[in-house]
């Protein structure tokens, strides 16, 4: 089977993201599109990580998972979890709250960060809470996903 190929119209893969799907802009999350989704898909997750955070393999900016089959998850997610107005879908604490948080370097960070965003179809829902974290949704997705997808953007404050 094919793997899910990912695009966004706001960047493209390893390329820069725009200021307003960052902390220091409207922290707004991207678009993105979903392509050669397996037909047993029943559900999407999708995990966003800082890859290049000190000391720490990976540092978690956002976790929602519940999205029922799409192609096409839509610009500017409402914070919140669940989210009433994209299908119910569930917002995990990532970065300390339900929500989706772009980049935002503390001042002394200089370099250049990529921030990968997978996505997973999966062949169920899942039963997990709000306040669910990354751990807590890998576990659960364990033994259910059918295909892996992933796009990654960079930003330099």
């Amino acid at each position: 089977m094919k793997d899910m190929e990912v695009k966004s119209p706001s960047f493209v893969n390893c390329g820069y993201m725009p200021k307003k799907h960052t902390g220091f802009g409207a922290d707004i999350s991207p678009e993105f599109q979903l392509l050669n989704i397996s037909d047993d898909t029943v559900s999407i997750a999708v995990i966003m990580d800082d890859l290049d955070i000190p000391l720490v393999q990976s540092y978690n900016h956002w976790l929602i998972w519940n999205i029922p089959k799409t192609e096409k998850i839509p610009e500017n997610i409402p914070y919140g979890s669940p989210v009433s107005s994209f299908y119910n879908a569930i917002q995990g604490a990532a970065y300390g709250v339900n929500r989706y948080r772009g980049p935002k370097q503390p001042i002394f960070v200089r370099n250049t960060h990529r921030y990968i965003f997978s996505f997973y179809a999966l062949d169920c829902f899942l039963k997990l809470d709000c306040s669910s974290r990354k751990k807590d949704l890998i576990e659960a997705m364990n033994g259910h996903i059918i295909q892996q997808g992933s796009i990654t953007g960079k930003y330099k404050r």
